[in-house]
């Protein structure tokens, strides 16, 4: 049910509790129609309470105060005040905290004030009509704050979703690039060759088809996460322990790659092997589709707090030209590596070719 048409039927109930108490203490032979007014003034308002609650809050303390003067001495507040305590909490739960407290002091004295002069001088009832709108306040506050930290946990796993997403993409993308720019280079040597060299035509085919495979099989893994009716993949993603498999599909299809480590050898946590596996994939991709007759190399260095690793290229660019620094593959690498508190430039080199450097910190430095 929308909330205007509770707040209507909420309205109504109260407007009948009103006149029944009103009607049944013969307050109404004495003063005639204005005490129904004020007494209706203080439970109709509650229809709007959601749209205007201070205004609500206001109509409904001037009509407490009119009707407490007009029906001096009568020995009931109109439906119990049930209407003063709904507009209360309602300000308390929709405005900041402190129009509510300017709202709350002044509706306090005059709910205090008409107690007194239509209940009598008890004290107890002041102090019960006191608990009952401070807990309205109280209750309201705190509804406010569970519904602000509700929305705030409801930013952070849309943020979250939205990072998933573009890590999701960045996967997909340094899978999908990587594996059809093999394929690609090896179905066109196989193009280029089946007539005059059928073996190595075959090979050439042959990788193709190995480079498809693995990135089929590199996607199902990814995919099999998002997925909940499908007993996952378990086996770990890829990283430097299976560096020597990249670097053997890029010597298939034309490309020398030679790879050179210093320091002394430590394993990497998951996360920056996976990020160092996926910026030297990227790397040799670029070498694959920007560098032209080239040759690469991949150094690992690793030092007493960081770890480097560095792919470069001594080849001219493509027709294609050399990557751009803001291409999608250059800034998710950057975007990796600062993922794990590192740091990625990429760039022509002085002489001739590219150069990819990645620095990330060794675990406990």
């Amino acid at each position: 049910m929308r909330p205007v048409l509770v707040d209507a039927l909420l309205a109504t109930v109260l407007v009948a509790v009103t006149v029944y108490t009103v009607a049944r203490s013969g307050t109404a032979g004495a003063f005639g129609w204005p005490i129904y007014l004020f007494a209706l003034l203080t439970a109709a308002p509650v229809a709007m309470r959601q749209r205007a609650p201070v205004l609500t809050t206001v109509i409904i303390v001037v009509a407490l105060v009119a009707y407490g003067l007009i029906g001096h001495g009568y020995e009931e507040v109109p439906n119990g005040g049930i209407g003063l305590v709904v507009a209360l909490f309602t300000v308390a739960t929709l405005r900041p905290r402190g129009v509510a407290a300017v709202v709350f002091l002044p509706t306090m004295v005059v709910m205090v004030i008409v107690v007194r002069e239509t209940e009598g001088a008890t004290w107890a009832a002041v102090v019960q009509a006191t608990l009952v709108l401070l807990g309205a306040w109280m209750l309201g506050d705190g509804t406010r704050g569970w519904a602000r930290r509700t929305e705030r946990l409801a930013a952070q796993a849309a943020r979250a979703a939205t990072d998933e997403r573009v890590r999701i993409a960045r996967e997909l993308h340094d899978i999908v690039s990587h594996h059809m720019a093999v394929v690609s280079l090896q179905t066109g040597v196989a193009r280029y060759v089946l007539d005059a060299d059928p073996a190595a035509a075959a090979g050439a085919i042959t990788a193709a088809g190995d480079a498809g495979r693995e990135a089929l099989a590199e996607m199902r893994r990814l995919l099999d996460v998002l997925r909940v009716d499908h007993e996952p993949d378990y086996r770990p993603q890829p990283g430097l322990a299976v560096l020597g498999e990249l670097v053997g599909r890029t010597r298939s299809a034309g490309v020398p790659v030679d790879v050179v480590v210093t320091g002394q050898f430590r394993p990497l946590a998951p996360g920056p092997d996976l990020c160092a596996y996926r910026v030297v994939q990227e790397a040799l991709t670029n070498v694959l589709k920007h560098a032209g007759p080239a040759a690469a190399r991949i150094e690992l260095d690793y030092g007493e707090l960081t770890f480097t690793l560095t792919v470069s290229d001594d080849g001219s660019s493509s027709p294609a030209g050399p990557p751009s620094p803001e291409s999608h593959g250059l800034r998710g690498m950057r975007e990796r590596a600062e993922l794990y508190g590192g740091v990625l430039i990429a760039g022509p080199r002085a002489e001739r070719g590219f150069a990819v450097v990645l620095r990330l910190p060794l675990t406990g430095s």
